[in-house]
């Protein structure tokens, strides 16, 4: 774990995380393949999913720092399935998320420690795509007042 969270002195083996199962998709070739991902969900967002509105997340897992790590190698509880893939910059984003239930320690009472979450509000309607661009076009741009960059 000490090569893992090198760059995070703040953060020890000991310090509480909820790791997040959402369904997502990725765009290729016009096709829409839908994957499971293991990422971190912060204390404000899992506040906000606990209230119940509609979320990719199936299910979440609340587990400490030193469950997860060992040395550099994340280890995948045995509670999400096999086919799930991790999601990117985990690391990083396990240490920020870490960071906030520390900031909020409340948050940390919503989920104990070794135990599954799975009563999200789980929707689909809004698909959550990881790969897909963004074009940007003159009609996204904001109309102003003729008078806007001029002194009168």
């Amino acid at each position: 774990m000490a090569n893992a969270l090198a760059n995070a002195p703040d953060v020890t083996a000991d310090h509480y995380v909820v790791l997040g199962l959402a369904v997502c998709f990725l765009q290729e070739d016009g096709e829409v393949q839908q994957v499971r991902v293991i990422e971190p969900i912060t204390s404000s967002s899992l506040e906000a999913l606990l209230k119940g509105i509609p979320t990719s997340y199936e299910l979440a897992y609340a587990t400490t720092i030193g469950e997860i790590f060992d040395g550099e190698t994340f280890q995948v509880p045995a509670v999400f399935p096999e086919d799930a893939q991790l999601g990117n910059d985990l690391t990083e984003r396990i240490i920020a998320s870490t960071r906030t239930y520390a900031k909020r320690p409340e948050a940390t009472e919503h989920i104990s420690v070794g135990t599954t979450y799975r009563e999200f509000n789980h929707s689909l309607e809004r698909k959550r795509v990881l790969n897909s661009d963004r074009v940007v076009t003159t009609d996204d741009n904001v109309k102003q007042h003729q008078y806007t960059h001029e002194v009168l």
